[in-house]
């Protein structure tokens, strides 16, 4: 038996603690019932209903990965309606970005 005092080990039948002297036969004030078992994990599992809807609500008002930038159909054949493929002599690359559009979107880059 463990003392709940000093934490020494004690024979089971002690009836005091061979360390501190407390009195081992007293039972501790307090041992948790099932009432209070189900009303702690009520509190957990409402707390954790309730951070689900919030992070929820709060990343779908963030924007879309897709409405971020602007990807050129060029680059992405596959997202385009009707004919997919493009001919190897309409191809080309996309516009450079100007200097001035760069400075006034650093997340872009």
């Amino acid at each position: 038996m463990k003392c709940l005092n000093c934490g020494q080990e004690n024979k089971d039948a002690a009836k005091t603690c061979k360390k501190c002297g407390r009195d081992l036969t007293i039972p501790p004030a307090w041992f948790p019932d099932a009432r209070w078992h189900l009303r702690t994990l009520a509190i957990i599992y409402a707390c954790i209903i309730v951070a689900y809807f919030g992070i929820s609500y709060l990343l779908r008002r963030l924007p879309r990965p897709y409405k971020i930038r602007h990807i050129p159909e060029e680059m992405t054949p596959w997202l385009r309606h009707g004919n997919k493929h493009i001919p190897e002599d309409q191809l080309q690359a996309p516009p450079p970005a100007a200097p001035a559009e760069a400075a006034t979107h650093p997340s872009q880059k």
